[in-house]
């Protein structure tokens, strides 16, 4: 399978990550000055499984080159606010018209139509609409953002996955290929799918602090211990609650208040105080292997190092960078790290030999292939990436 990626930020570049990983020859167009995100291309994990080509879509040589790659691919990826990929000649009109096959997904935070279409936009603002972002967070504070997984990644690059994924099967099928619209608000609503139903059975609030799932009740939450760290607990159903409290220590009145939720506040704070006795190690040590339901709260640094994760090799460092390595995980067909992130044009030559697109060469701006622009340059004729219509409107611009 064949991909195209037009570089982006954000869920873009980690959907095309994703198609990489499972073996996907994704081919990613950058653009003349890089990103402008501050970081060194060689560390940025996402561009991993991929090969670049350098293209400046602004350019007469540029679109030409890119139709070029779409006519021998299977997909493409861009995050452009609506209209821009039109505006620079590489839209899903003129794409079709040369791979009446392709499947071509579009990327954004808003959606390709609807008031806010048009505007710039961060994964805070996407979740904050749809509802996500009011669950996370203690009653009598904010609400806590996620860093930006919950909606750049969840709600928007594993949705255009799905969907350019349903979308080439039909293809194949077919022989016609479509649009794909991925909106990180859209996907990130449908992620709260079983908290609507929650809520119309009258079994969810609209208040944080008073829901099973987000905090309110004491087997269900994160605590702190003696060292500063914290222990996260999620022992839901009565038998694991039953293990949680015997290896906790907690006195046999103290764990009976489970059934009176007028009384949880005092069951929160003899479980705290618990807690508070012994070091995050010590308690980890206590509930490993059980299944009370309690696990160590780690910083990403120190999550190789679980045994779990050890074991199973979740987390691999490659080329000298600790990433997680490719999932899902498939009988036949494993997935593996074969390539380091791609540098901006360092594929130029390659690609134009592999795929057939000699025009590639011709469209490169770079005065030698594979040179790599300083991290988080920006070229002068080109604004900030939040103002840029011609940026990415799939991840924090827009």
């Amino acid at each position: 399978m064949r991909v195209v990626e037009l570089a982006g930020i954000g869920p873009g570049p980690f959907a095309a990550m994703l198609l990489a990983d499972l073996g996907a020859d994704v081919v990613r167009v950058d653009r003349p000055g890089g990103q402008g995100l501050g970081v060194d291309p060689a560390h940025d994990v996402t561009n991993r499984n991929k090969r670049s080509v350098l293209v400046d879509l602004k350019a007469a040589t540029g679109p030409p080159a890119v139709l070029d790659l779409v006519a021998r691919a299977d997909i493409l990826i861009e995050g452009y606010r609506p209209g821009v990929a039109e505006r620079l000649g590489v839209g899903p009109e003129p794409c079709l018209a040369r791979n009446p096959r392709l499947v071509y997904g579009r990327m954004t935070g808003w959606g390709q139509e609807g008031p806010l279409a048009h505007t710039a936009g961060h994964d805070i603002a996407y979740i904050a609409v749809t509802g996500a972002l009011d669950l996370a967070g203690a009653p009598d504070r904010p609400p806590a953002p996620t860093a930006n997984l919950l909606g750049d990644y969840a709600g928007g690059s594993l949705y255009l996955v799905t969907g350019v994924l349903a979308a080439l099967h039909h293809a194949r099928a077919h022989g016609r290929g479509q649009v794909v619209d991925a909106a990180i608000v859209d996907g990130t609503a449908h992620l709260t799918a079983m908290l609507h139903g929650m809520r119309s059975a009258g079994a969810w609030q609209d208040r944080r602090g008073s829901n099973l799932l987000d905090g309110s009740a004491p087997f269900y939450g994160v605590y702190a211990t003696a060292d500063g760290g914290h222990m996260a607990v999620g022992a839901l159903e009565q038998r694991f609650y039953d293990e949680f409290t015997a290896l906790l220590g907690l006195p046999a009145d103290a764990a009976a208040l489970r059934t009176d939720p007028a009384r949880w506040p005092e069951l929160r704070e003899a479980v705290a105080a618990r807690f508070r006795t012994r070091t995050r190690e010590q308690w980890a040590g206590v509930f490993d292997g059980t299944d009370a339901c309690v696990a160590p709260v780690l910083p990403l640094g120190e999550a190789h190092d679980h045994p779990h994760l050890a074991a199973r090799g979740t987390l691999a460092a490659y080329e000298g960078v600790m990433q997680p390595a490719p999932a899902p995980r498939f009988s036949a067909t494993p997935a593996a790290l074969r390539r380091p992130p791609a540098l901006p044009g360092a594929h130029t030559a390659e690609v134009a030999r592999d795929w057939d697109t000699p025009a590639l060469i011709r469209a490169d701006p770079a005065p030698a292939a594979g040179s790599v622009p300083a991290a988080g340059s920006v070229p002068a004729d080109d604004p900030a990436p939040a103002s840029d219509d011609s940026g990415p409107a799939g991840g924090p611009s827009g």
